[in-house]
């Protein structure tokens, strides 16, 4: 498994991810889920490097120009909900993309202990496409796995694209060894080394779908 982390040498993506981070700003929810939506984009524009294409002639008012199209076959894939404006930003530019989403998320035991459920899968076949696989934040990379897992249910996608703007060290080390032997690239915008005893990113940004969305009960 390849891993990538973009936030070197600085760019205005830092800056993105600064502002999501910002305890401030966070109070304006707009803005938190643009900027992930701009991430997206970067994202979307990084991973186009790596794809195949073909050309084709284009003709124009003066004549024809031989251009290069996307060839692969694109599957985006987020989970939900705060992957939703993370998902709109790789829509943006991967904008003939087919859409799948998953429903996974903590459920907590009284004792403070939590397991991932995986409730709801929707997604078109995958066989030999490319699977773009986005969630903001990989913590302990469990619910990163599961999605994965519950996806191929419906095919092999040639390679996989698994993106989040801020990851734990465990969450990339667990999926480093859970997929090692997997067709997958891991993208990043930072990289944060802890994880507190309730498995929240240090210093991280705290919950990406409420401050998305509003606080769940």
């Amino acid at each position: 498994m390849e891993i990538k982390i973009i936030n070197q040498p600085p760019s205005v993506i830092n800056r993105f991810v600064a502002e999501m981070r910002d305890i401030e700003i966070q109070n304006y929810s707009l803005r938190f889920r643009r900027n992930m939506e701009r991430l997206g984009e970067v994202f979307a524009y990084e991973i186009s490097k790596s794809l195949n294409y073909k050309q084709k002639k284009v003709r124009t008012p003066l004549g024809f120009s031989k251009e290069w199209y996307l060839n692969d076959k694109i599957v985006l894939s987020s989970i939900l909900r705060a992957g939703i404006p993370f998902h709109n930003g790789l829509l943006n530019y991967f904008d003939d993309a087919e859409n799948a989403f998953v429903s996974a998320y903590r459920r907590y035991s009284e004792e403070g202990d939590f397991d991932i459920r995986v409730e709801y899968i929707s997604s078109p076949d995958l066989n030999e496409k490319v699977l773009i696989l986005a969630d903001p934040m990989l913590a302990t990379g469990s619910s990163m796995e599961l999605s994965y897992k519950a996806l191929l249910t419906n095919g092999k996608p040639k390679h996989t694209h698994i993106v989040s703007i801020i990851a734990g060290q465990a969450g990339v080390d667990y999926i480093e060894e859970k997929l090692k032997f997997e067709p997958v690239t891991l993208w990043l915008a930072a990289l944060d080394e802890e994880l507190n005893a309730k498995s929240y990113i240090v210093p991280g940004l705290g919950d990406a779908g409420d401050l998305a969305y509003g606080a769940k009960l």
